[in-house]
């Protein structure tokens, strides 16, 4: 079963403006749990001990472990979705770039770890990840190009692009890194250090002339 944008997003999930939907409220709380001690160490018991709820009434919204994975899973792509339609209906590719860094500076900071969840994600729920990188990387490619065109309309990135291969290119930089953290975090690094330079790199790679003395001035 699918959740909705409006029933049930990301936002909805781990946000303060959280809604009261019961639904929701149980995966915000087995999310929380997953992201401080992984999903492999946390049972239907602990999600319902920590909601005080029975396990009766949990299974009236989930019929099993595995169905609340993927519905959380399926809220991170509405959220991530909803958050690049939010830069899209800017129409301002120099200001689309600057709100995006903004962003990413804004998380650098976020202490989940989110290394944990993908391993266990990984390891013991493969379809259920291996169904989320797939629809990531789509709804990844098909914004990166609305925004490849936006700027190529204003006149801020290279006319000459291969805009459908450089969204392809760089959705899956960003899924395999997700997927092979492992690597990253063996060189010392962490993903959001992987996710600036990555923006750095494309930002530079795509823009024109006159885009790239815009960034260089800011």
């Amino acid at each position: 079963m699918r959740i909705s944008k409006k029933s049930c997003t990301f936002a909805a999930v781990f946000g303060k403006n959280m809604s009261q939907d019961q639904k929701c409220h149980i995966i915000r709380t087995a999310g929380e749990l997953f992201f401080r001690l992984g999903i492999r160490s946390v049972s239907i018991d602990d999600i319902c001990r920590e909601l005080g709820m029975s396990k009766k009434t949990f299974y009236v919204y989930f019929a099993s472990k595995d169905e609340l994975i993927a519905q959380m899973l399926q809220a991170n792509l509405n959220y991530m979705a909803g958050k690049m339609e939010e830069l899209l209906k800017l129409q301002d590719f120099r200001q689309l770039v600057k709100v995006f860094l903004k962003r990413q500076e804004a998380e650098r900071n976020d202490v989940r770890r989110v290394p944990q969840l993908v391993y266990d994600l990984k390891k013991y729920y493969p379809r259920q990840f291996s169904d989320f990188q797939v629809q990531c990387f789509e709804m990844q490619k098909k914004y990166i190009m609305q925004y490849l065109e936006l700027g190529v309309a204003q006149g801020l990135v290279r006319a000459n692009l291969n805009i459908e291969l450089t969204a392809v290119l760089f959705a899956k930089i960003h899924n395999d890194a997700i997927r092979d953290f492992e690597v990253i975090e063996a060189h010392n690094h962490n993903m959001h250090q992987l996710a600036h330079t990555a923006m750095d790199v494309f930002v530079r790679g795509v823009l024109s002339e006159e885009g790239l003395k815009l960034f260089k001035s800011e």
